[in-house]
């Protein structure tokens, strides 16, 4: 195994594990500046996953780090991206979708991504450049990474044979665009059910073979999107952005994601 997917792995697991210390008691949540909430699994969780990547050496840009300048993020051939708690929304509601999201980004892409569900104890993780995305249900927050392998098997998306069209739809963003797609998909004559889901579990659900497309017409940050998008390459499924047809990109000027639609 890669040796920076490993330190992913590790990372993601003791992170998913300060999380649920928190999600059990009675805990305070705080607003940003952007108006997001923030709890202390988020800031508790960023600083394990930092005490596992920064011996890596290479860059992290997270949603709780300070953003470096794009003057010095430009020069960046590679870096990690991160979201300690994806779903925070999702964790305060206590309804057990909110995951941590770790991947790592080369030249715009990414190449290795980890998605952990900590409520659940499960993990999905890929290589891109092997074409490799296996999913774990595991027992323990503090399982070895050999016994995570061991317990691991391949993600399989949909054939795209079947009649009705399984259509992600987010918990907290259903908004009217993403209506209008559903409705578009109708006139086709195409018979469509809504699969609900919080988090990048909605890049999983197309990747396991539970729904057959995503799309995202609301705001998204970097920190949401890359690991999933290493999951759904690694099994041949695209992230496409709306506004440039082609997949979405890593370490922009930016850290603001455009619409993007994820199927095969």
């Amino acid at each position: 195994m890669d040796k920076n997917l490993y330190t992913a792995i590790e990372a993601s697991l003791k992170a998913g594990k300060v999380i649920m210390e928190v999600y059990d008691t009675a805990f305070d949540v705080e607003m940003k500046d952007d108006n997001s909430p923030l709890t202390e699994a988020d800031k508790n969780a960023n600083d394990i996953i930092n005490s596992f990547l920064l011996p890596t050496e290479i860059p992290i840009i997270s949603e709780e780090n300070k953003q470096t300048d794009y003057a010095i993020r430009k020069n960046w051939e590679t870096c990690w991206v991160v979201d300690p708690v994806d779903g925070t929304k999702e964790f305060i509601k206590r309804n057990g979708e909110f995951t941590v999201n770790i991947a790592l980004i080369t030249n715009g892409k990414p190449v290795l991504g980890v998605i952990y569900v900590p409520a659940t104890k499960t993990i999905y993780f890929a290589d891109v450049e092997k074409n490799s995305a296996f999913k774990g249900e595991l027992d323990s927050h503090n399982i070895t990474i050999e016994k995570v392998l061991e317990v691991s098997k391949p993600l399989q998306p949909k054939n795209g044979n079947s009649k009705t069209i399984e259509v992600v739809g987010s918990r907290s963003h259903m908004n009217q665009d993403t209506l209008d797609f559903v409705d578009s998909l109708k006139a086709e004559g195409k018979e469509v059910k809504i699969v609900s889901k919080g988090s990048s579990l909605k890049f999983c659900l197309v990747a396991e073979g539970n729904a057959d497309v995503y799309p995202r017409f609301a705001p998204t940050m970097e920190w949401d999107t890359a690991a999933g998008q290493a999951i759904c390459n690694a099994v041949n499924i695209e992230v496409i952005s709306k506004e440039t047809n082609k997949p979405l990109v890593y370490n922009k000027e930016n850290l603001l994601n455009s619409y993007f639609l994820v199927s095969k």
